[in-house]
């Protein structure tokens, strides 16, 4: 048995072989085309009946339950998760699962959309007549019109397309395309309705990179820090201990009552050795660069990076809403909760 799998999977891989990387890449540039124009052909299907599907969810008191069968339940999931991240409170429930279980799920108030390219797959026609009993509003979004899913369906959007991206016309490829872009329609609509703003997608994405982006501040940041600060008569062999002992590559040059003066950074003090033969003379005054960039504590994180980049910058001066200063941050302090 294992020599003829592998023999199996050397005639696989020999036919894979017999086709020039031009091939190749000219199948999968056909794939985008085709993909492409089955995507352009849903604007028909901005009508009315995508009008009704939107207002039908947005009002409705209950959530989005959507279902399919095979490939299309893979893209209800998706639109699920879609929904779910932008304010609309769906769910997923897979055909075949349902009418053993899980119609337990739909609730007076809840809006169904059933995902299915021809319509009348046995799983869809037991499903949909169980769903009309219950009295809720079914949306179907389907490839073919005159199916039995269509014709039970209170809103019917057209995800008809003209032939898969297949060879062989077979496996959903622009079909599933076409469901998945006709839900992230809809999603945007009703993130617009809704007016969601960055702040509410924020809560409801804390975890990872863009989590962070969208809830961290300064303030979450810059706190674990030390502070480096000396005064503008510090001496210059001073602040260098400064410096060096708070590592953070700068020092902030702060007067009695903590108003900002300036800050010393390794660029200053090089430039100074360059000028001087000797610094025993010179304070932090004399060294300093003045107008340094700050950042008020309770900015978003990714706006202090965005603020380093364009100017070129590894540090910001920390400040609160009346210019005092309160400490440093560093660059590596956004990349270490991996803000980038």
């Amino acid at each position: 048995m294992q020599s003829k799998v592998s023999k199996k999977s050397l005639i696989i891989r020999k036919k894979v072989t017999q086709k020039s990387a031009t091939d190749i890449q000219n199948i999968a540039i056909q794939v985008i085309a085709d993909e492409k124009k089955a995507v352009a052909n849903l604007e028909k299907s901005i009508n009315n009946s995508f009008s009704d599907a939107v207002e039908t969810i947005f009002s409705a008191s209950g959530r989005v339950i959507i279902t399919g069968i095979g490939k299309s339940a893979n893209i209800a999931a998706k639109i699920v998760s879609t929904l779910n991240s932008t304010g609309t409170p769906a769910l997923f429930m897979h055909a075949a699962d349902a009418i053993h279980g899980d119609l337990g799920m739909i609730q007076p108030g809840d809006v169904v959309i059933c995902l299915s390219k021809s319509g009348n797959t046995p799983e869809i026609k037991v499903l949909i007549p169980l769903v009309k009993n219950f009295g809720n509003k079914l949306i179907a979004i389907v490839g073919n019109t005159d199916s039995f899913l269509a014709q039970q369906a209170d809103i019917v959007l057209d995800a008809t397309v003209e032939h898969e991206a297949c060879p062989n016309n077979l496996a959903p490829t622009s079909s599933t395309t076409a469901q998945l872009v006709l839900g992230d329609a809809l999603a945007v609509a009703l993130i617009e309705c809704r007016n969601f703003t960055a702040a509410d997608f924020a809560r409801f994405h804390p975890g990872g990179a863009l989590g962070k982006q969208l809830y961290m501040r300064v303030s979450d940041l810059y706190l674990q820090n030390e502070r480096p600060q000396v005064s503008p008569t510090t001496p210059v062999r001073d602040t260098i201990l400064e410096m060096t002992s708070k590592r953070l590559g700068c020092a902030v040059v702060v007067t009695d009552d903590n108003q900002i003066q300036g800050i010393i950074t390794d660029g200053d003090l090089r430039r100074m050795l360059k000028a001087n033969q000797s610094f025993e003379h010179l304070t932090a005054a004399d060294i300093m660069s003045r107008n340094p960039k700050r950042i008020v504590d309770s900015e978003y994180a990714v706006n202090a990076l965005h603020l380093m980049r364009a100017h070129s910058i590894t540090q910001l001066i920390v400040v609160d809403h009346t210019g005092a200063y309160l400490g440093v941050l560093h660059l590596h302090d956004i990349l270490r909760e991996g803000i980038i």
